[in-house]
């Protein structure tokens, strides 16, 4: 038996366990990744808690939904998806309903006050531990249980998440985020940074590849503050590439203000640890930079992209941009337009700022409280249009160099939009790429040679031998 075996087997002494418990449950996730990890760890506390997991929300008793507050978008479909979720079991009604994550964490009061929603239970995100105690209590008192209780000290260490099958397995290794970007309301939400042990993380690798997953990706809010004693994060990316037999590694997000030189010299030496960063821009004036509470300038911004690609001459780089701050004027936008043309992004994610006020007794982010949200709505919409238009330009030149090119790319699923008898994958730079014909199955590792490009995917066919 296994470290993570003898780990899953002793969490029944921690979780209250209901012997005569037949609730089947129906979990829901929305928003990032770690959102997808944590529903995982969620699914092994219940059904260590004989709690069985279903994948129809018409044969729940109870369902559940894990949700982002990063975006106000985020929220409404929470909102909808509730009155759903009341229509689908119908007149009956007897279905219990619990929101988790962020959501739960900034608007607690609204969501059980509001009576028209009928909320049943709340957890945040250092609260998982409790949900068989707090599904059990709904119904037995007048108030609402709820657990929103941010800790200085949980990471989950000690749960193994259940995962869906696939070729890549998600693992957090720190929770938390003491940046407190204005805009961000991550850092009242999930806590304070705190790490893993790098022996935690090693051990759940090694089960990874006992499990049969070729492929894993680091988590964290800012995970290259990752600290857990005298080991920082390029320590754990070098003890986690020297696991036998996980074959390609990723990490997700770091934040560039503290990116370290050596973690691009590992990257460069180990195969297995894929030529991938994101690096997340969020704007390109140093005054609205400033705003955001972001710690560095455009100029310190583009620094660090060129000697990312002079380490690592074969990089993607991807970025997360946000337009409409408040006060933005229509020049400092062309500095942002000026530093996507520079850097060269493979892809980027962008977005319209969204006022994140929290919801009653909750902080608000610190740009909602400072500053008025004063770019109208049209003009943020045109400046993501214009913004997205550049990056499509680029995000094409990018993936058109690749034609000729031999590439490995992990099988994810048999079947494209345009062929049932297509497969699709990801090469070592996360693109997603479309190989035409061959005969694989999910988790080979193919070798491929690039024939075509689009500002979405790389086109390919088997190489032959």
């Amino acid at each position: 038996m296994s470290n993570i075996e003898k780990k899953i087997e002793t969490q029944t002494n921690k979780i209250s366990v209901n012997q005569d418990n037949k609730d089947k449950v129906f979990v829901e996730t929305y928003g990032c990744q770690m959102n997808v990890y944590d529903t995982e760890l969620v699914k092994r506390i219940l059904t260590t808690a004989n709690y069985e997991i279903v994948t129809q929300i018409e044969s729940a008793d109870v369902v559940m939904l894990n949700t982002c507050s990063v975006r106000d978008n985020a929220n409404r479909k929470v909102y909808n998806r509730i009155h759903t979720i009341r229509q689908i079991k119908g007149k009956e009604n007897t279905v219990k309903i619990g929101i988790l994550g962020c959501m739960a964490t900034n608007f607690r009061k609204n969501l059980l006050d509001d009576s028209k929603l009928k909320i049943d239970f709340i957890a945040g995100p250092d609260s998982y531990k409790q949900l068989p105690h707090l599904i059990a209590a709904t119904g037995e008192q007048q108030e609402k249980p709820f657990d929103v209780t941010l800790s200085e000290f949980e990471t989950y260490s000690d749960i193994y998440p259940m995962r869906e099958k696939g070729v890549n397995a998600w693992i957090a290794v720190m929770r938390g985020c003491n940046n407190y970007c204005s805009f961000c309301v991550v850092p009242f939400t999930r806590g304070r940074e705190r790490s893993r042990s790098p022996e935690s993380v090693v051990e759940e690798v090694k089960q990874l590849v006992a499990d049969g997953y070729k492929q894993v990706t680091l988590l964290g809010q800012n995970v290259n503050s990752y600290k857990s004693e005298e080991n920082d994060f390029t320590e754990l990316m070098r003890q986690v590439s020297d696991v036998e037999g996980m074959e390609r590694i990723f990490f997700t997000s770091p934040h560039p203000k503290d990116f370290p030189t050596k973690l691009l010299t590992l990257m460069s030496e180990r195969d297995n640890i894929c030529n991938q960063v994101h690096m997340p821009l969020q704007a390109g004036n140093n005054r609205i930079l400033d705003m955001m509470n972001r710690t560095y300038t455009k100029e310190e911004f583009l620094t660090l992209i060129e000697e990312t690609r002079r380490i690592i001459p074969n990089v993607v780089i991807t970025t997360d941009i946000i337009v409409g701050f408040p006060t933005e004027t229509e020049e400092e936008f062309q500095d942002t337009m000026d530093v996507v043309k520079k850097a060269q992004f493979d892809s980027a994610f962008i977005f319209k700022y969204s006022e994140r006020k929290a919801g009653k007794g909750a902080p608000s982010t610190l740009a909602a409280k400072r500053y008025p949200d004063d770019v109208c709505e049209e003009d943020k919409k045109d400046r993501v249009i214009r913004l997205n238009a550049i990056q499509s330009e680029i995000t094409l030149q990018k993936n058109s160099a690749h034609i000729g090119e031999t590439h490995t790319v992990l099988i994810e699923k048999k079947g494209s939009k345009k062929s049932n008898d297509a497969y699709v994958g990801r090469n070592q730079g996360n693109k997603l790429t479309i190989i035409a014909d061959g005969d694989y199955q999910v988790g080979d590792i193919a070798t491929v040679s690039i024939t075509g490009a689009t500002p979405h995917a790389l086109m390919g066919k088997p190489k032959a031998v």
